[in-house]
């Protein structure tokens, strides 16, 4: 039991007592440093339980405290603020309690309800990139968090193989590509494939740019344009089943795959469960019809159906076309329901997809509302801003994106560049180095996505993620390798619990941090936020130097106080390595 609770039931006991009134709830933070205690009672929140002078009532609730709880042994009041000084061994033995527990933090496995967590997302036409890698980042941690306080979790995504972009790239590479394959040209199959993806808008805006010189108004050109009629006579032939284009179809989506698959593996992310646009956008189309009889949508007079959200705050949203053909909100509605019918346990599904298409998730749950679907209100849109770089917005059809796996290559250069410049691992091998710059990197690169509110719009810089001071990744990391050092020269058993002794501030300070890593992954997992997981750590890492700087540990003359620090160090070293877990960062040994 934390000390929020003994508090909190001890105050509700003063009031009844002293008072004769009952209270819902107590009001704490953290003592302000410039007093003296470690926890605050507010006391305002309580005045309208009780009229009266703020610090009178603070006063008698202090003395009661003082007199009635053994672990607060005194206290001051401030204004509307009761500062109370919590005993030592309050923290010992609380300390002592998770002291050896491995996986203090994570709650029991599969004890709370079923959640999905759809993520990445991708289309096949070209190799995933840095806007992929903050979805997968984001989607991957908010899983393992969800993992860490008690749900069952299935991790999807469904993958977008099919349409006009898909045919661009095929018809680019049957024009263009002389047979070439991920084979023969050393490429990894969704680079080669996203090469024609480029290829095929060049070669359209030469066809509209003699088009428009010939008197073609620019819209007009843009539809007549050769290529552009080709891609589209594709599409018509895919969906009607052509054994020619089908099989080019399955086998480029294949290369693309087995280059999705290494880039996944690299990064450090996988998935329970696989969706594939061109088994599932025609789910939804007998909901549709469903839902005409039943009012839910409306036909307009060419034939196309709608859903008249208005009354709603929002406009009617179109859900199939005049010639019955669905339109991704009709997919989406499918894919929804054919989850549920899929994982019978879910109580929630979160989507990890970009801020742009907040007002389609808005229409998506309301609609499926609409349509009776109890579920609908369980579904959460994990929305998130775009990734810039110094250089600009990326553009996946003119070949200025940041490939993910070369970004992956150059995070691990700039490690290497850094810890070359530091002069930090003497007596490495070259395999050892090799690892750890990529460990480094990757590591500063998922938390300088995933330190950021997901919500907010992020300009990625290489070169400051890798910086060994400050909040990054490599801070934290180089911390964690610290504390693993301290534990091999601690060549004396530290095994033996430690009471009776006298904590220094900073000692306090750090057990306190360690009692908030439950609630911290609970909320984190309430609110859909990495952020907190990942600032939780970079504090708790803060507390770590700030006790290495100020007190010796393997210099302590005092036998039961060196082990108790060396148990200290070790638990923060196992709670970091917990926390990073939840991010997909490794911690290593050494640095």
């Amino acid at each position: 039991m934390n000390i929020q609770n003994v508090l909190a039931t001890k105050v509700k006991e003063v009031f009844l007592a002293l008072y004769e009134v009952a209270i819902p709830s107590v009001e704490f933070q953290t003592t302000r440093k410039d007093f003296e205690g470690d926890i605050t009672v507010v006391i305002f929140p309580l005045l309208r339980y009780k009229k009266g002078n703020p610090v009178q009532i603070g006063e008698e609730i202090g003395t009661y405290l003082v007199e009635h709880v053994e672990e607060v042994t005194s206290y001051n009041v401030v204004k509307g603020f009761l500062n109370l000084v919590i005993a030592d061994s309050f923290y010992i033995n609380f300390f002592n309690t998770i002291a050896k527990n491995k996986t203090y933090g994570y709650a029991k496995a599969n004890s709370l309800d079923a959640r999905m967590v759809e993520y990445s997302s991708p289309n096949t036409n070209k190799p995933l990139h840095l806007g992929h890698v903050r979805n997968v980042l984001l989607g991957y941690a908010v899983s393992e968090i969800l993992k860490a306080a008690g749900h069952t979790v299935y991790k999807t995504q469904i993958i977008n193989d099919r349409g006009i972009h898909i045919c661009k790239s095929m018809l680019a590479w049957k024009a263009f590509g002389n047979g070439e394959t991920p084979e023969s040209t050393g490429l990894k199959g969704d680079k080669l494939v996203g090469n024609y993806y480029v290829k095929f808008d060049q070669e359209y805006k030469k066809e509209v740019t003699i088009l428009v010189d010939k008197g073609t108004s620019e819209d007009d050109a843009k539809k007549q344009a050769p290529l552009f009629l080709e891609a589209q006579e594709m599409l018509r032939k895919w969906e009607a089943g052509d054994q020619e284009v089908v099989s080019l179809w399955e086998m480029m989506n294949g290369w693309v795959y087995n280059g999705f698959d290494v880039t996944y593996k690299n990064i450090g992310v996988d998935f329970d469960k696989l969706y594939y646009e061109s088994n599932t956008y025609l789910l939804g189309k007998d909901v549709i019809e469903k839902g005409l009889k039943e009012n839910v949508f409306f036909k307009k007079e060419d034939g196309s159906v709608w859903c008249d959200l208005t009354a709603d705050g929002l406009d009617e949203k179109l859900v199939l076309r005049s010639d019955g053909t669905a339109v991704y909100m009709t997919q989406d509605i499918g894919t929804a329901i054919q989850r549920s019918k899929d994982f019978t346990d879910l109580n929630g599904m979160v989507y990890t997809v970009g801020n742009e298409q907040d007002y389609h998730f808005k229409v998506l749950f309301l609609i499926l509302k609409k349509l009776g679907y109890t579920w609908s209100d369980q579904l959460y849109h994990l929305s998130y801003g775009m990734v810039d770089l110094p250089s600009g917005k990326m553009k996946s059809r003119e070949g200025t994106v940041v490939d993910a796996d070369d970004l992956m290559n150059e995070m691990a250069d700039t490690a290497k560049e850094i810890s070359q410049e530091l002069g930090k691992l003497e007596g490495y091998s070259v395999e050892e180095k090799e690892s750890l710059y990529r460990t480094i990197g990757l590591g500063a690169l998922k938390y300088f996505i995933l330190k950021v509110d997901p919500k907010k719009r992020i300009l990625f810089d290489p070169k400051a993620s890798v910086d060994f001071q400050g909040n990054t990744g490599p801070f934290v990391q180089y911390t964690y390798a610290r504390i693993q050092s301290i534990l091999r020269k601690a060549e004396f058993d530290y095994s033996k619990e430690i009471v009776g002794i006298k904590l220094h501030e900073k000692e306090k300070e750090l057990i306190k941090h360690l009692e908030f890593f439950p609630d911290t992954i609970r909320q984190a997992a309430k609110q859909y936020s990495p952020a907190l997981i990942a600032n939780y750590t970079y504090d708790l890492v803060k507390g770590f130097n700030s006790l290495y700087q100020n007190v010796s540990i393997l210099g302590e003359e005092n036998q039961d106080k060196k082990i108790f620090r060396v148990q200290l160090s070790d638990k923060v070293g196992q709670t970091i390595n917990l926390a990073f877990k939840l991010l997909g960062i490794k911690v290593p040994d050494r640095m």
